[in-house]
């Protein structure tokens, strides 16, 4: 094997530290040398979630013996035996002594394969952990997948996640506190939040959080094989330790004060230390920033008028894993009391748990998972027992630091026997509607219990299942609740049918109802939220602080906030410029957004600029009208893609080709991210974001029918008739993004080179809309109900929808996680059997206006928003905002690589996207898909509801509808003074 030696310099994020290392390049794979190839390791992720050979970590702990080794091996990750990336085996990056870290790290990319070979002289469990420095990356969770000789243990190792650390960049005020900024109205404004790497050592866990404890692994003596596979995010290594599992929980309270009474630990006295919780001094995610509460005068400070940053937490404070740190100093030795103004109002009839540490140890077992329960209000709340007297707390004099942890707890395994419930639930629903389809007929006897032996059986371990939920339920609320309704009512469900399996026709739709709503409450119970005003400690002989709020005081806070709301304009965000020579600008989305944006235009492109900013939240429906008025704004951002080109031939829109840099400017996009804006030689808009179609698919339905992805329609053809034969099919909603899917693929064009009359009289669209409606006709694909809730209960196990839906899945059906995969949309097979995926794609846009006072100015603000530094910003700011439901679809292209996507998701996402075409503005072109649709419909509707109408052919229809088509474009182009045919 050839081996070429070269001297290249990696530069990693770390500190400002430069490092040159020598890399050996291969010209063959390590996998020529018997190693396992990343091909490999990719496939059995991708398969981990639906493969029964890969058991889940409950069923691997019983299957092995109780036994604890007493010794630690620890492997240096400078050892490394593999380090491969993109099929090439090359030399690792490393340095010494980072950041006061002894030794030699290596850094471990977000694609690169790391191996070890280790020896194991005992059999037992082991407990891995990493020491990581968490390096610059895509501000996410890094996240890795263990495997041990070439095997993946257990399913829970497929997707480790190690957090990074977090600070607000406020400025400290040297009492514990800190400066917060503020706009010229008086409002706190957010602080940004930045990342504060430091080298951490993290057990292996749940990334779910379903499995609470540090995960274990059981090794058999003798020499092993460990890899680490790549998923998210670069790290720093500097090593893996395989510890001791046994390592004892902390011992219950009463145990732990007798053993501290023992050695005459007594109270302290006269101490009160109280710490403001928006202080924090740390936290995992930067989601977790301080927040404004100004709906109570209880909370500190607060204030009727004005945004104060006053609390922390609440909603984005509810994900497991995600924990805030505070530091404190004590100033002599002995128990203390801890209380906290906290609020809990989102989740009634049941806690939330935290995991509470002093200094990163519990101080006994029931802070693993303290309960906060329910109420309406802001509350005092001192850390105690069930019997109601607080805990006392030991700490030594000094600085101390305290951790809040979201965790699962109690619920844990409540919460995943549901999960398994949901996903049993969805299985008999699909094994019922093979036989009676998602209509029965209400006069058939299906002869359910003859056709379906094994159903009740099925039925009645799923009721058992929820039966034994629903107490443990009751067991851990302490009491019953309307939470559980939902988990009841699909019980005595179940119960009904057990009893009579007939009458499961009648009740499909209540059943998948029932499902959908144990889906709904599985969701919301792994959300945790909890918000906190202030922790105090304090010794036993102070007594609580904080005096209550009186009823006068909260009528009077009300009133003012009630006369405030009539003097201050909400629509305005942050700072408000009386400077004429300002920009307005418009924001059509919604306050988070819009407050997000204000943030970052004070902080960055004011600054930088001078240039002030007015941003004003809007109806973008108001924005034609408020121009032609005088009254519009000089520039709008998150604008409807069909809009620019239209309002700029009104002019309303100015065309940025006036400005000489645009062709610089434009080079951030995608040809397909601009195709909607551009019209004649001019460009009305710059893109701001952009999505298309892709195809998402259930592993485990195609595992269990022996289908494979389809690549071509050819292929979605066959699987539709193998999906029709169990009562499913593929979900995919009319619309133009199938249509220009369906067009571009069949080698059709919107209209002709010079937009003076539609192309769609072509053979090539008619090809394109034949087989559109036949999708539709012959398939009888639904055309209404939303594929995303039927892609969930399964009966659509393969969609074609907008890659946006990745976000909603993520967060909202927890009940899939790892059953579904996203592909590029199905395509033609061209001659040289190559696949054409062409799609159209659509997105939003930012505009300048024709009475823009400055156009300069604006030119200058537009170029700073589609720049990578400023949409890379803004999407990690909605995802800290927000979560991952709120992942921005930007279309410039360095921006779109640097969100958080896991590897192989952005991988199939650049794919599509290069096939991605756009679609085309002409005048009078909101005629075009308007009458596509008329023609869709023609052909589609049933003959018994087309009132006696004809019946036309998919040609005839599309041209028939084409004729309108053309008048309207001739009408526009004579409206607007341009040339005709």
């Amino acid at each position: 094997m050839r081996r070429m030696t070269t001297l290249v310099t990696l530069v990693c994020c770390l500190g400002g530290f430069v490092m040159a290392v020598p890399e050996n390049v291969f010209a063959e794979p390590a996998g020529a040398a018997g190693a396992l190839p990343y091909a490999y390791f990719s496939g059995v992720l991708d398969t981990a979630a639906v493969n029964d050979g890969i058991p889940a970590y409950s069923a691997y702990t019983a299957a092995y013996p109780l036994v604890y080794p007493d010794n630690e091996i620890i492997i240096e990750a400078s050892d490394y035996s593999r380090y491969e990336r993109g099929g090439q085996a090359v030399t690792a990056g490393t340095v010494v002594g980072f950041d006061g870290m002894a030794g030699t790290s290596v850094m471990a990319e977000e694609d690169a394969i790391l191996e070890y070979t280790f020896t194991v002289d005992e059999a037992g469990w082991y407990r891995p952990a990493l020491e990581y420095y968490p390096v610059e990356g895509k501000s996410a969770a890094i996240q890795r997948a263990l495997f041990i000789d070439g095997e993946l243990p257990y399913r829970e190792l497929s997707r480790v996640e190690f957090p990074r650390v977090w600070v607000n960049t406020a400025e400290p005020d040297g009492q514990g506190g800190y400066i917060w900024s503020k706009d010229n109205q008086g409002n706190d404004t957010r602080p940004a939040m930045a990342e504060a790497p430091e080298w951490i050592i993290q057990p292996f866990q749940d990334a779910d959080g379903y499995v609470t404890a540090p995960l274990l692994v059981y090794l058999t003596a003798g020499e092993h094989t460990m890899t680490l596979f790549p998923i998210r995010e670069p790290a720093l290594l500097r090593r893996v330790a395989w510890g001791r599992a046994d390592t004892a929980l902390p011992l219950p309270y009463d145990e732990t004060r007798a053993s501290l009474d023992a050695l005459d630990a007594e109270d302290s006295s006269g101490v009160s230390v109280t710490i403001q919780a928006e202080n924090a001094a740390r936290t995992s995610s930067q989601m977790l920033y301080p927040t404004q509460d100004m709906g109570s005068v209880s909370v500190t400070p607060s204030s009727p008028k004005l945004l104060l940053n006053n609390t922390i937490g609440g909603n984005p404070w509810r994900l497991a894993g995600q924990w805030i740190e505070w530091d404190f100093d004590i100033p002599a030795d002995g128990y203390y009391h801890i209380s906290m103004k906290v609020n809990q109002n989102l989740k009634r009839g049941i806690y939330v748990s935290r995991k509470i540490t002093v200094d990163g140890i519990a101080p006994f077992s029931e802070m693993e998972d303290y309960g906060f329960t329910f109420a309406q209000n802001w509350r005092r709340e001192t850390l105690s027992g069930t019997d109601g007297e607080p805990y006392r707390i030991y700490l030594k004099a000094g600085h101390h630091t305290l951790r809040m942890e979201a965790t699962l707890g109690g619920f844990s395994q409540i919460i995943s026997q549901v999960r398994d419930a949901v996903y049993d639930l969805n299985a008999i629903y699909r094994k019922v509607i093979q036989l009676t389809g998602v209509a029965p007929d209400r006069f058939r006897d299906y002869q359910v219990e003859r056709s379906l032996p094994a159903l009740s059986g099925e039925m009645e371990a799923a009721r058992d299942l929820l039966s034994d939920v629903i107490d443990r339920l009751q067991a851990e609320a302490g009491k019953r609740s309307d939470r559980e309704r939902a988990l009841v009512t699909m019980r005595d469900q179940l119960a009904q049918l057990i009893g009579d399996n007939e009458l499961f026709p009648r009740q499909i739709n209540s059943f998948k109802a029932n499902v959908r709503a144990c889906g709904t409450w599985l969701n919301e119970a792994m959300l945790q939220p909890l918000a906190l005003d202030e922790i105090t400690i304090y010794s036993p002989d102070v007594g609580e602080t904080g005096a209550g709020v009186s009823f006068i005081q909260s009528a009077l806070f009300e009133a003012k906030r009630l006369a405030y709301s009539f003097m201050i304009d909400y629509n305005a965000i942050g700072n408000v410029s009386d400077d004429s020579e300002g920009i307005t600008l418009w924001v059509g989305s919604g306050r988070d957004q819009a407050n997000v944006i204000k943030q970052l235009i004070d902080d960055t492109f004011t600054r930088e600029t001078g240039i002030n900013v007015n941003v004003m939240l809007v109806d973008m429906s108001t924005l034609l009208q408020a121009t032609l008025a005088g009254q519009g704004p000089d520039a709008a951002i998150q604008v409807g893609w069909d809009l620019p080109m239209n309002y700029g031939l009104r002019g309303a829109i100015r065309d940025l080709a006036d400005f000489a840099d645009l062709g610089n400017v434009l080079k951030r996009f995608a040809p397909s991210a601009i195709r909607p804006y551009e019209f004649d030689g001019s460009v009305y808009a710059l893109p701001e974001t952009q999505v298309f179609p892709m195809l998402f698919y259930r592993k485990d339905i195609l595992a269990e029918m022996g289908l494979s992805v389809p690549r071509t329609w050819d292929e979605v053809s066959v699987a539709l008739a193998a999906l029709a034969r169990s009562q499913m099919e593929i979900g995919m909603v009319p619309g133009e993004n199938i249509w220009s899917m369906l067009l571009y693929q069949n080698g059709g064009e919107y209209y002709n080179e010079e937009a003076t009359r539609s192309a769609l009289d072509s053979e090539e669209a008619a090809r394109a809309f034949r087989q559109y409606t036949e999708l539709y006709t012959d398939y009888r694909l639904d055309r209404v109900t939303s594929v995303e809730e039927r892609f969930r209960t399964g009966e659509c196990p393969m969609i074609v929808a907008d890659y946006s839906l990745y976000n909603n899945l993520q967060v909202s059906a927890p009940d899939l996680r790892g059953l579904w995969g996203m592909a590029p949309a199905p395509g033609i097979m061209r001659e040289d059997g190559s696949i054409d995926r062409s799609v159209g794609g659509y997105g939003g846009a930012c505009v300048m206006m024709r009475g823009a006072k400055e156009p300069d100015k604006v030119w200058e603000f537009m170029k700073w928003w589609t720049s990578k530094e400023t949409q890379v910003a803004y999407g990690r700011e909605m995802e800290s905002l927000m979560g991952a439901s709120a992942r921005v679809p930007t279309a410039n292209l360095e921006a779109f690589e640097s969100m958080p996507w896991p590897l192989g998701d952005l991988n199939a996402l650049k794919a599509q996207r290069a096939e991605a075409r756009g679609i085309p503005q002409a005048p009078g072109g909101y005629f075009t898909y308007r009458n596509v649709n008329n023609a869709f419909y023609a052909v589609t509707t049933p003959a018994a509801d087309r009132a006696g109408q004809a019946v036309v052919t998919p040609r005839e229809a599309l041209m028939d509808q084409v004729i309108l088509i053309n008048d309207e474009i001739r009408y526009k182009r004579t409206e607007f003074g341009l040339p005709l045919e």
